[in-house]
């Protein structure tokens, strides 16, 4: 993971726009935390394939039964990928985690989740995803000689290929997917989702092993100061909250965050 420092406005934007369009982001608001996913955090120290398993069993059974008393869509998941991905829409802790197709959209989430008052810069991650993926491939093609998917052919069955691949044999990679089912707020913000394959293993040591060395991946680290700047440059764009959520919550999130741009 290559680290770059970023202390203008004007460096971050041709920094960002500088990447080609196969590259999938994640923005931090604290430039010291590492890629990893809420289920990560909530295990902790005690991460094992197996404690792994049993809180997202756990929260699977929990969720999927009374699913149906909360839901306002009426769109009922099909599948183990697009349950997790309801499930991480709405807070529950799981394997998957946030990405976004737009650098803009992940430098808005670092700056909402950011405090103002705190000393922290902020980290725009930024990863290679068709190199990734083709390196996942590539590693379960050279494990099961019976897997003959490309990346366009998996483009239209994730769910499928999840389940009966990545998920049921626990391949050492990252995999990069969506679920066929979007719900509207993943489309706004035109989300995707990274995880280890291996549930043993965390989603950094992943990325940081062997099969993934020299892909292009990045931390920008962003400095404090530029807070109000990066703001006001987003705001002009229409990436807000209420662009992003699309609903009454975008709009209480998106009058917080100018409360607190207006504080500092």
């Amino acid at each position: 993971m290559i680290e770059v420092d970023i202390n203008s406005t004007e460096e971050l934007i041709e920094t960002l726009n500088s990447l080609p369009n196969h590259f999938l982001y994640r923005g931090h608001a604290n430039a010291e935390w590492v890629l990893q996913s809420s289920l990560e955090r909530i295990i902790g120290a005690k991460w094992s394939s197996e404690e792994a398993k049993k809180f997202e069993e756990f929260s699977l059974l929990q969720f999927k039964p009374k699913f149906h008393l909360y839901d306002h869509e009426n769109v009922m998941p099909e599948s183990k990928l697009a349950w997790l991905s309801i499930m991480q829409h709405y807070g529950v802790p799981t394997r998957l985690l946030d990405f976004t197709e737009s650098p803009y959209v992940a430098l808005y989430f670092a700056l909402e989740a950011y405090d103002p008052h705190s000393s922290n810069d902020l980290a725009i991650f930024a990863l290679d995803y068709s190199e990734i993926m083709n390196r996942s491939i590539n590693h379960i093609s050279a494990k099961d000689e019976a897997f003959k998917e490309t990346r366009s052919s998996i483009y239209e069955k994730q769910d499928e290929i999840f389940e009966t691949v990545v998920d049921r044999f626990s391949y050492d990679i990252v995999w990069i997917t969506e679920p066929r089912q979007l719900n509207a707020r993943l489309d706004r913000q035109s989300g995707s989702f990274l995880l280890s394959g291996n549930r043993g293993l965390k989603i950094q040591e992943v990325l940081d092993s062997d099969p993934y060395s020299n892909v292009n991946m990045y931390k920008y680290r962003v400095h404090r100061n530029l807070y109000q700047g990066v703001f006001a440059l987003l705001r002009k764009m229409n990436i807000t909250s209420k662009s992003l959520y699309g609903d009454l919550d975008g709009l209480a999130r998106s009058i917080r965050m100018q409360m607190q741009i207006y504080s500092v």
